[in-house]
């Protein structure tokens, strides 16, 4: 205030705020039950440009196992990928030639692809922040998405986090269907 002569501050959006054109959908989850729930929430057409996201490399790699053996086109990303094995599963999702692309934190920082119709947090992330830096690859541009975190019973002091941050409670969907 001394330096300058009626300072003004201006932030775009406090930490913690997610994009208002996100509709978040929780679906609690018993132990064991993620595979089957991604796969089923997977076969939906409204599933169309997905982004999935897990806490870590092997995880990332089990999940994009199991949607191949589900039948499921998808790629994963993450730090002990190529270069080149990353770049061609981002080039293979924005193209459209892959619906369905599975990802760590670390890998997915800098994505921006258009289009994407839904993110899903397969683990909810250690972080907080994590989380509306995930919800935020989709809704681009003024455009809608959903993102739905899959919970189990031992994710939810993960999910009272997530909820203190961004001071929302998330909605439950109330039954899953798979």
């Amino acid at each position: 205030k001394t330096l300058m002569k009626d300072p003004v501050r201006v932030e775009v959006a406090r930490p913690g705020t997610s994009v208002t054109t996100i509709q978040q959908q929780l679906i609690y989850l018993a132990r064991g039950e993620k595979r089957a729930c991604l796969s089923a929430l997977l076969k939906q057409s409204a599933f169309e440009h997905v982004l999935v996201f897990t806490r870590t490399k092997h995880g990332a790699d089990a999940v994009s196992r199991y949607l191949e053996k589900d039948g499921f086109n998808n790629a994963a990303i993450h730090g002990n990928k190529s270069q080149n094995a990353r770049q061609k599963a981002l080039n293979d999702f924005k193209s459209g030639a892959i619906k369905i692309l599975v990802a760590t934190d670390i890998a997915a920082r800098g994505i921006d692809v258009t289009g994407i119709s839904h993110v899903i947090n397969f683990d909810l992330p250690d972080e907080a922040e994590s989380y509306v830096h995930r919800i935020g690859r989709t809704a681009r541009n003024g455009a809608t998405g959903i993102a739905v975190p899959l919970c189990e019973p031992d994710e939810n002091s993960k999910l009272r986090s997530v909820e203190r941050l961004t001071r929302l409670k998330l909605s439950v969907i109330e039954e899953p269907a798979f």
